[in-house]
């Protein structure tokens, strides 16, 4: 060990000048391409907030709970579009969290042939490169016919729940989810095998030897291991959820109403944004901004809880 350590440290001083420059050149333009991105975030949010100004001083902190979006009356509050944002986002993870870390699990250990496992790898992370206008198309005309008729059933024989407690229509809330699910499933999936293809396989083999399962092992061993990375990737899918614009827009049916029922239509900011930007003038202008800068802090918040957890889960 100690002779491993000594030609090490005479390596490293055998090192010529020119690389050792470069590797100070490197250093410095990393830390440059860093702090340009940090850099770009800070004048993105502050280029928003000026943006905003004349509507943070009319409405103030009532922008976040009023429901009233009027143009004419110049009336504006984002709480049905904060509570749609929210909740489709949960409807996704809801679905795609469970179907994501069990298909990284599926495609990370020996279930599938090496082939198999390669063209299913590659399937999955090709929805990532499918235009989210393509979702919103195909979920017009496949996903909420299916939706619709599955909606009256549980209308017809669960309409008791508050979840179900509206005839569907069309586009709803249900339909946004299940999109954001698909949509967020490859994040999840690439991201969650990722991490548990990166722990080391001493560990695996360490289970097994002290007569663990193959189910316990990964029930109990791998995914806890991989736990700060799948989480990441649950964050990072949320994050992407909750920005969706052109999917969401053509499937959650732009109604400006809170409703618990899953089957009612709703709206996010994204949506929001989408439908009235291009016709928007005056202190509407400032309003949609406004609601621009509540998503960009609902992001924010989603990215640091994610820090958080992940280093909580790293000391432990």
């Amino acid at each position: 060990m100690t002779t491993n350590s000594q030609n090490l440290s005479s390596a490293t001083k055998n090192r010529s000048d020119v690389e050792k420059s470069l590797d100070r050149g490197f250093i410095w333009l990393t830390a440059i391409f860093a702090f340009g991105v940090a850099a770009a975030l800070l004048w993105i949010g502050f280029q928003v907030a000026i943006a905003s100004g004349p509507a943070i001083q009319k409405f103030g902190a009532s922008f976040l709970a009023n429901t009233t979006w009027n143009p004419v009356n110049d009336s504006y509050g984002v709480l049905p579009q904060i509570y749609g944002t929210l909740l489709s986002s949960f409807i996704g993870l809801l679905i795609a969290v469970p179907i994501g870390v069990g298909t990284a699990v599926v495609l990370s250990e020996d279930f599938l042939p090496a082939k198999v496992k390669l063209v299913l790898v590659f399937a999955v992370e090709l929805l990532a490169a499918i235009p989210s206008v393509v979702y919103g198309v195909w979920g017009i005309f496949v996903l909420v016919p299916i939706l619709t008729n599955l909606g009256k059933w549980l209308n017809s024989y669960f309409g008791w729940i508050p979840f179900f407690s509206t005839p569907p229509t069309g586009p709803g809330m249900l339909p946004a989810g299940v999109i954001l699910a698909i949509m967020t499933l490859p994040i999840i999936t690439a991201l969650s095998r990722d991490a548990l293809i990166s722990i080391p396989s001493s560990l695996r083999q360490a289970a097994v030897g002290l007569g663990a399962t193959r189910w316990e092992t990964i029930l109990q061993i791998l995914i806890p291991a991989a736990f700060s990375g799948i989480v990441s990737a649950v964050m990072l899918a949320l994050g992407r959820a909750m920005g969706e614009t052109m999917a969401v827009t053509m499937l959650i049916g732009n109604s400006n109403n809170i409703s618990i029922s899953l089957l009612a239509p709703g709206n996010t900011i994204s949506s929001l944004l989408a439908n009235q930007f291009s016709e928007a003038s005056g202190l509407q202008v400032s309003a949609l901004m406004y609601a621009a800068l509540v998503l960009f802090f609902l992001t924010l918040v989603v990215n640091i809880m994610a820090e958080f957890i992940v280093l909580r889960v790293k000391r432990l």
